[in-house]
């Protein structure tokens, strides 16, 4: 596709997401318990799912047609902007989540501790905006987004101006991205165009990131410029310490952005590895990234309750998350023999146990390699493997491997397919398709398995020398 048309028809598809959003998107008191089904009987049903159905898949397509051309980076920053802008004015779509940011902020606020009680325990003025999942469980966000969160209710005392701030700090955090992200490509060998449009023009920004507001935003930002930081000036003390300082304050948005900093600490080694070298070098990004989690959490006057927040995550069962997909499965599979058990709790546990070897041997295998394109696949590890996955998670892995690799097709297309999971107002399309999702993931998942089993298998085989 040309570049002009490509402009334009992502520009036609955010226009059409918006018109989505005003007719049928996440509206403050619409319904919580919305259904495809129901919506399509509602007010506007057929217009605001084709209106979602076309717009996504425009955006998508315009922006999948130029993943490998050649772009500059201006046309690229203002191609995304120009995406961006029917969505900045319009209702929030795919997730109510700005909503729960809205309430824990008024319970901060409000003296209350969000680590140790839901937003119910304070009649929050929106509460009935938020998802009956979420009323009562702890905040899962990190310290800083608690303190954003607060700050944000307290500036303005309403949830539209609160929704309008939230969304412009999900922009701030996008062009702290499109900033630092050239630096890193730059190291990598990427071209800049390139990797500003994997990151910035998919549709997970544009949907999730900005008019739903997500902090990934300001988690991504503040991840990528300290990656920028720690591989533009390696060996140095001070720029060392200061990217692991980003990574930390990353890291108070989202916990999982601390899966990065070992990485970073062998970014951070001149010359080859050794473990002196990474003492010497790396130990002021750790430092420096851990530090700043414990400053903000005391100034804060708050603890680390959002590590147990974290388990929440496992209330919601969905099959785009590949361990409990199997386990979905398994419990399919042994309805015919009478087994009604649960084999949740054991896949999702393996899953984390899969993922903790596999993040200590990507590191191990990063310390003779770049490991910057590991640090990305960590990433997509820790979403892949995780008990729960949204499709805005995504973009942790797809922006840091965008600039990272020439080979992020594979990233890229399961951002495709992840922007259509979620309806306009916020219903996961997972839900409703478990039965076919459960056993296609589960497939997939052995198809990958093996895949990696032949080609180790097929690494460790000697060639032959004639």
């Amino acid at each position: 596709m040309p570049h002009h048309l490509a402009r334009w028809t992502g520009l036609a598809g955010s226009a059409l997401l918006a018109v989505a959003a005003v007719l049928g998107g996440v509206l403050p008191h619409g319904d919580l318990r919305s259904t495809p089904l129901s919506i399509w009987q509602g007010p506007n049903g057929p217009l605001i799912i084709f209106a979602w159905l076309i717009g996504t898949g425009l955006l998508a397509h315009a922006w999948w047609s130029l993943r490998d051309a050649e772009l500059s980076a201006r046309w690229v920053l203002v191609t995304a902007g120009l995406w961006l802008l029917p969505l900045l004015f319009a209702p929030p779509l795919g997730s109510r989540d700005v909503y729960a940011y809205a309430c824990q902020g008024a319970s901060y606020s409000g003296g209350i501790n969000p680590y140790e009680q839901g937003v119910s325990a304070l009649p929050c003025p929106w509460l009935d905006t938020m998802s009956y999942i979420w009323r009562d469980t702890p905040a899962p966000y990190g310290p800083l987004f608690v303190v954003l969160s607060g700050a944000v209710v307290s500036a303005t005392g309403s949830l539209i101006a609160s929704i309008a701030l939230f969304r412009l700090l999900a922009v701030a955090g996008l062009a702290l991205t499109a900033a630092c992200l050239p630096v890193l490509a730059r190291r990598c060998g990427v071209p800049a165009g390139r990797a500003l449009w994997l990151a910035l023009a998919s549709p997970l920004v544009a949907v999730h990131l900005v008019s739903g507001a997500h902090n990934d935003a300001i988690m991504v930002g503040l991840l990528v410029a300290g990656l920028a930081v720690v591989a533009s000036r390696p060996g140095r003390p001070g720029p060392l310490l200061a990217g692991g300082a980003l990574l930390g304050l990353a890291a108070a948005i989202k916990v999982t952005a601390l899966v990065v900093v070992p990485f970073a600490a062998l970014a951070a080694i001149v010359g080859g590895y050794s473990i002196r070298a990474l003492i010497r070098h790396g130990g002021w990004v750790v430092a420096g990234a851990v530090g700043v989690v414990v400053a903000v959490t005391v100034a804060a006057g708050l603890d680390f309750g959002w590590i147990s927040g974290l388990e929440q995550g496992n209330l919601v069962i969905a099959w785009t998350s590949p361990s409990t997909a199997v386990g979905q499965t398994i419990g399919y599979l042994g309805l015919p023999f009478g087994w009604h058990g649960d084999a949740l709790p054991v896949t999702r546990a393996i899953g984390m146990a899969v993922l903790a070897v596999l993040l200590v041997w990507l590191w191990w295998r990063a310390r003779s390699r770049d490991p910057l394109p590991h640090a990305g696949l960590a990433l997509a590890a820790t979403v892949a493997l995780a008990p729960l996955f949204h499709p805005w998670y995504w973009t942790w892995p797809l922006t840091v491997l965008a600039a990272t690799t020439l080979h992020a097709r594979w990233a890229a297309l399961v951002a495709l397919v992840s922007s259509f999971l979620v309806l306009a107002d916020g219903t996961g399309l997972a839900r409703y398709s478990k039965t076919v999702g459960a056993p296609l993931m589960t497939l997939l998942v052995i198809v990958v398995v093996v895949r990696l089993v032949r080609s180790a298998r097929a690494a460790r085989r000697p060639v032959a020398v004639e």
